[in-house]
């Protein structure tokens, strides 16, 4: 009898050792596989962190899907994904919505300052755009301003900027932000509305190209102009400076907790700074003699 106990307490033991390891090989930051939903204004940074990661830690595999900023949040909510890229300030039914779903307290891990830009075609004569102008042109049914979409994250801030409902203004639509670029030349007096992301990347070919296509207006506001450069995005002067943060549903450090504190260090941040928009976490820098 006492050898039968024996045997059983071996048995259990090994049962409890097995579940142990199974449980800990599905808490991991540095193997998995998980989708992150991004809308296409952070499309290129969002990939060239998941690329970083992915470099560091082999055994991840991450997706990134795109979508409209206020669908990603919904796909978050209803764990259809585990991690949204958000720009927006979420309203206080946003928040609780979260809260309920997800079950936990919403923390925002900031990670860069991006921007809304406005800009004219290459040749156009037009070299400023005033907030009053912005402002009046969104109520005028001339629809003089033109966005990559209704729901995207670049309406989304605009709007919120203006204290006013998307649904509340009156505005063009050219369906993506490059298609936005490449076809604001056929429909003069209008101003095209993009992210900097989508223009951002210092040395990247498709970014130059579609750069040399167009002129970044600078915001003027009481007299001041501010532009989107790294000046105006450090200090926030810009006015349409806005904070990319992660949003995840994952509750313990695993893949997409890794994923976000990866974002958020010095390397990550680096990503950030040749993605040509300004870091969040700024560290200083060290130079060693040797």
């Amino acid at each position: 009898m006492k050898n039968k106990m024996k045997i059983l307490f071996f048995l259990l033991a090994l049962f409890f050792v097995s579940c142990s390891k199974k449980t800990e090989s599905k808490v991991a930051y540095n193997k998995g596989e998980m989708i992150i939903s991004t809308d296409e204004s952070f499309k290129s940074v969002t990939e060239a962190l998941v690329e970083g990661y992915m470099i560091s830690y082999p055994e991840t595999k991450i997706t990134v899907v795109t979508n409209k900023e206020d669908l990603g949040f919904l796909d978050l909510l209803n764990d259809k994904v585990r991690i949204s890229v958000m720009s927006k300030e979420l309203s206080p039914e946003e928040i609780k919505a979260y809260e309920e779903k997800v079950d936990m307290k919403i923390i925002p891990a900031k990670f860069a300052a991006d921007a809304v830009v406005f800009f004219v075609p290459k040749d156009s004569e037009r070299s400023s755009v005033t907030i009053d102008e912005i402002k009046n042109g969104l109520q005028s049914e001339d629809k003089n301003f033109v966005f990559d979409g209704t729901n995207s994250s670049n309406l989304n801030f605009v709007a919120q900027k203006l204290k006013k409902q998307p649904k509340d203004l009156k505005f063009s639509i050219i369906p993506g932000s490059v298609n936005v670029i490449e076809e604001l030349k056929k429909y003069p007096n209008k101003i095209g509305v993009i992210g900097l992301n989508t223009i951002s990347r210092p040395y990247d070919k498709g970014a130059e190209n579609l750069r040399e296509m167009i002129k970044i207006l600078p915001v003027m506001d009481n007299g001041k102009s501010y532009s989107p450069d790294s000046e105006g995005l450090k200090d926030m002067r810009y006015p349409f400076t806005r904070v990319l943060y992660f949003l995840t549903n994952e509750g313990n450090f695993n893949i997409a907790n890794g994923f976000i504190r990866y974002s958020c260090t010095q390397l990550g941040q680096m990503i950030v700074e040749k993605e040509g928009l300004q870091p969040y976490n700024i560290y200083r820098r060290e130079v060693q003699m040797r």
